[in-house]
């Protein structure tokens, strides 16, 4: 947007009508000014190269499962910008990078996840002054919500023969990931006995990928008699539900993800990705008229508007909503008298 200044010059002469005309000592005097009293911001020189900056931007990343993250994209990025100073990142190299990746067979959401950590270090690179501006000004991102999977949404029917078929402790990690949207990692395998109130009817999660997700989960009747179930088999001291290795010695059972493969494949349903048994739980609670802000609050999410992701009604869920709306319909009251019904015009 051009609002008339030349910004050629720091702010103290960008409204100086005659710029151009103004002796080079009164200039001179001006900058001087500007540089003492701190408002005229000189980029630094040196910059670091990439690799350099990488080393001092990971420990500002306090989340350590994030630093983890950041540190896995900035080793994808090392071997196009490692040596380069951040001043010498432009928005063609960015480009080059991104159309590599994505002829490599990279996923575009994934090249998305580094360029999202590149934007944050270049970012406060210029926050530090270490360059005058961010070529992300000029850098668009990857589109890739036409490209991504739709989670599969389980149906009643198919959860009933998934939990027919599946071995006992793969049964218990089944309806809780349904009934209480528990992230299957980083929540449900972790879980320890002593996360569980069987008075309250609660679970307590203690760690999870952001802070909204620090919260208690009500458990269903249905998923505390598994849990209920799997304790008694495990005993009641046992420190964890599932064992997070297989390798791990342990009376404690391993959710082998073929496990689960093989639950799908003998209920004859198509194989899909553990992690979308939780997809499910946010549609079932739609159905059932759960506002979209407690539904958030009950996933983990902060907000409301991801619901809409996730609540993708099913054929089931519509025709149990049109059940619904019918039940508050009033039933048709009779006339009183034959007369007093009306006839069609003819």
């Amino acid at each position: 947007m051009d609002d008339g200044r030349d910004h050629r010059w720091p702010p103290a002469l960008q409204e100086h009508p005659h710029i151009e005309q103004m002796p080079r000592r009164e200039v001179a005097l001006t900058l001087g000014t500007e540089v003492f009293e701190g408002r005229f911001q000189l980029i630094k020189t040196n910059a670091p190269t990439f690799e350099q900056w990488g080393d001092q931007f990971l420990p500002m990343i306090r989340h350590l499962k994030t630093r983890s993250r950041y540190s896995s994209s900035i080793n994808n990025m090392k071997p196009r910008f490692g040596k380069l100073r951040l001043s010498q990142i432009t928005p063609d190299l960015i480009d080059d990078f991104k159309d590599d990746r994505l002829a490599k067979g990279t996923g575009p959401a994934t090249v998305n996840r580094d360029l999202a950590v590149l934007r944050r270090m270049l970012r406060i690179a210029e926050w530090k002054r270490f360059i005058a501006r961010t070529p992300f000004t000029e850098v668009e991102f990857l589109e890739e919500r036409s490209i991504r999977r739709k989670p599969h949404i389980v149906t009643f029917e198919e959860e009933e023969r998934i939990l027919e078929v599946a071995n006992p402790h793969i049964r218990v990690l089944t309806v809780l990931l349904l009934e209480t949207r528990l992230r299957s990692n980083r929540e449900a395998l972790v879980l320890k006995g002593e996360d569980i109130d069987f008075v309250s009817d609660t679970i307590r999660i203690k760690e999870s990928k952001t802070p909204s997700g620090l919260r208690n989960v009500p458990l269903s009747g249905r998923c505390k008699t598994e849990l209920l179930a799997l304790r008694n088999r495990l005993g009641p001291n046992t420190p964890r539900m599932y064992s997070p290795t297989c390798e791990t010695p342990s009376d404690t059972p391993f959710a082998d993800p073929e496990e689960l493969a093989n639950a799908l494949e003998w209920a004859g349903i198509p194989y899909f990705w553990i992690y979308n048994l939780r997809h499910t739980f946010a549609p079932r609670l739609s159905a059932a008229g759960v506002s979209d802000l407690f539904v958030a609050q009950m996933i983990g999410h902060s907000n409301p508007s991801i619901v809409q992701t996730y609540a993708k009604a099913i054929e089931e869920h519509k025709r149990y909503a049109i059940r619904k709306m019918e039940s508050i319909r009033p039933e048709p009251q009779l006339s009183a008298s034959p007369s007093a019904s009306t006839t069609r015009p003819n």
